[in-house]
Formats: structure tokens, sequence, C-alpha cells
């Protein structure tokens, strides 16, 4: 017992005198230091900034991709992904979905437990002399709120009687808020839309940029009872689409073949014909957006890795020359009985402690690069502790690698060659 604590005291003492060797020769050569870390600070900061950026935008793809809904079919003229003998014209004759396709869906479809239709377009919007012109319109039938998530913060959905009846109402979006009414409340106010009054009954939370377009900001959703009788809904401009979520008992698929098989019969498409509607669910975006992150990821490493390895080389060199310049310090210090592995762990320490204030310094810059692209635009990046632990590893690997051969070099010298050594 007594030996191996005897033993974890030496490692103990060796560890802690190395380490207060290695801060004192950079305590003595500061301005050599600074200049060393700052080409490992540039390293980390290009790296730890760059994975910063692709987690951001992966998070809010990934986002929108969840608010479509996992479980959610959706039928429309176009696909989300080409076969590999991909004919657009042959997409382009396709009929759009019907309001009539949604009705024998919601029918006829056994698997179905909630279905909605809807259409999307771009209008100007207005408020007094106030216009919003990047608004747009997405009028959708009443089970609209059960497929889609809608955080209304004030205000309401539309009721029942107003969705049947056709009523003049909408919700807004954050950003149409904003834009027409300021800090005046929207609720019960009316705003116009081609040239018809609509009351809003409700806003959105603001949900910030959609990163494939899936944000309700600048949007105005109507009852499409009323929207009916303002825009042609069965108009390919409009995109109409209809929203299929089976049972919770139901595989996709089976929900999936269902509809096909309905439309199919309904379209008056004979066996071997192609399908001339496209189902479309959000699987098959997260399948190109894996690959996509992928790519985006390996250019993150090649782009950071380069940073580094000149960082790594600038600490390597600068190491060399303190080996050279300290021989006879190394020489004096093994005569008087310092080993070879206290030598060693010196000169390692030294370079990863280099390593780690570039390190520091680069993780620094991306915290403040973080709020001034926060305070300029609606863009939020998130610093996770995994980025932060990722920025100190990569540091302390740097460093290693860096300083490995040098602290070496400097552990092998002859105690009486580096003694008599002249420069």
């Amino acid at each position: 017992m007594n030996a191996t604590r005897n033993k974890s005291v030496v490692i103990t003492n060796l560890i802690t005198e190395s380490l207060s060797m290695a801060w004192q020769s950079i305590k003595v050569n500061k301005l050599r230091a600074v200049l060393t870390l700052f080409g490992l600070s540039i390293g980390i900061f290009s790296i730890v900034a760059v994975f910063t950026a692709v987690d951001a935008l992966e998070n809010g793809i990934r986002k929108n991709i969840a608010s479509l809904g996992s479980d959610v079919l959706y039928i429309q003229k176009w696909p989300w992904s080409f076969e590999n003998d991909y004919k657009w014209w042959e997409y382009a004759k396709r009929p759009v979905p019907t309001l009539d396709d949604y009705a024998a869906i919601e029918k006829k479809v056994s698997s179905a437990e909630l279905t909605a239709f809807s259409v999307s377009t771009m209008r100007t919007i207005k408020f007094g002399r106030r216009v919003y012109e990047q608004g747009g319109i997405w009028a959708n039938t009443y089970n609209f709120i059960k497929l889609r998530n809608l955080e209304i913060i004030d205000g309401r959905y539309f009721s029942p009687t107003e969705y049947y009846s056709g009523k003049n109402v909408c919700i807004i979006g954050a950003d149409v808020a904003k834009n027409l009414f300021g800090k005046q409340r929207p609720i019960d106010q009316y705003i116009t839309i081609e040239g018809k009054k609509v009351r809003v009954v409700g806003l959105l939370k603001k949900e910030g940029a959609g990163m494939i377009g899936g944000s309700l900001d600048d949007l105005v959703l109507l009852p499409m009872t009323f929207a009916r009788n303002i825009f042609d809904i069965r108009s390919d401009n409009l995109n109409p689409f209809i929203m299929v979520k089976g049972r919770a008992d139901v595989p996709l698929e089976q929900l999936k073949e269902e509809i096909r098989s309905l439309l199919r019969k309904r379209h008056g498409l004979k066996p071997g014909q192609k399908d001339d509607f496209s189902i479309n669910q959000s699987s098959m975006i997260l399948a190109g957006v894996n690959q996509i992150f992928k790519i985006i990821n390996l250019a993150g490493w090649v782009i950071g890795g380069f940073s580094l390895l000149v960082g790594g080389f600038g600490i390597a060199n600068i190491m060399f020359v303190s080996v050279k310049e300290r021989t006879n310090q190394i020489g004096i210090q093994k005569a008087i009985g310092a080993k070879n592995i206290f030598i060693l762990l010196e000169f390692l320490f030294e370079g990863i402690i280099l390593a780690l204030l570039g390190g520091i310094v680069g993780i620094v810059l991306v915290f403040i690069l973080i709020q001034l692209v926060g305070f300029a635009f609606d863009f939020q990046l998130m610093f996770t502790i995994e980025n932060l632990l990722f920025g100190i590893t990569v540091s302390t690997f740097a460093g290693i690698i860096s300083a490995l051969w040098p602290a070496y070099t400097a552990a092998r010298l002859n105690p009486v060659e580096a003694i008599n050594t002249t420069f």
C-alpha cells in the first residue's frame, strides 16, 4: 500500500513540476507565445465557427421538417424527390389535387384519421396605408390546426361556425403583424387582401426564419371556405395539396397504398400507367438532408483542418526553437538528476498549454461572432457545450501532436553534449 502511495506521489510531483517549468517558460517568452497561439486560434475559430453554423442550420432544417409531421402524407402534383429518369414535362402535365380528391380521401380511406386541403400564394397585404408585399396566403380546411402545430399567442383559431359559413377571418404571422401593426394589437383589426376586408382573429408566435420555407411568420392563414371566393383554388399557381394523417395503429405504407389505389381509380388510370400524382412524406426530405450535411461536415473538417495544420506547424516550429535555445539548460537539468520523462513532459505540457490558450482565444472569438450575428440578423446561432468541448479537445490534440517530436528530441539530448553546446 505504501509503495503504491509513494509511486502516486512521485508521479504527481513529476507532472506538477513539469507543468510549472512549462508555464514559467511560456511566461518568460510572452510575445513569442502570443504569436504562436495566434495561428492556432484562427484554426480553432474556423473549425468551431463552421460547425456551430452547420449545427444551427441543421437544427433549423430538422425543426422545419419535423413541423411537416413524420406521420403525415402530402398528395401533390410534384414529388419532393425525382427518379433517375426524371422528365419534367411529364410531371408538368399532371392535374393538381382537388377538393373532390380531398373529400373522397376523407370519406373513403379508412386508414386516414385526419385530412386537410391547402392552397398557397403570394399577395400584397394592406392595413390602412401600410403595405406588406412579402406576405404569403395559406388557405386550409378546418382540420389544418390538428395537422400543423400552431402556437397562437393572442386571439384564437377559426370557430367551426366561422369556417363553415365562409367568414372573412384570418390568423397572421409575427412578421405580418410587425410590419402592418407595429406595437398595435392586431386582434379584431381588418386587413385587406385582393380588395377584401379580412378580420384578424389570431396572432401566431414568432418561429424565426424557416430553413426550407416552413416558417409561418410572413403568412396569413385563411379558411378555405372564404379563400375559394377570392382565389381560383383549382389553379396550378396556388400549389394545391392534400395532407393526410393515418390512424396510430396503421402503418404509413398501408395508408399510402390506400390513397394511391383510390386516386388511381378516381383519375381513371389503367394498370401499367404511371401515377399522375405524388405522395410525399418528410422522410424523403430527411434522407436528402442527411446526405447534404455529411458533405458539409466533411467540408468543415477540410476548412478547419488546413487552419489547424498551419497553427500546429507554428507550435512545432516554436517548440524546436525553444529546445535549441534551452539546450544548455536541459543539459544542466539532466546533470543534476532530471530524467528523460521529466524533460519530455516539460516540453509536451508547454505545447499543450500554448494550444489550449490558442483554443480558448478561438472559442471566445466564436462566442463574440455568435452575439454579433444574433444582433444583426434574424438567425440565432447556439454555442453548445458540445462545441466548447470539441474546441478544447481539438486544441489539446493539436498541442500533443505538435509538441511530441520536439519534446522527444529534448528528452534524448546527451547531458554532456547539451551543456557544452554553444550557439
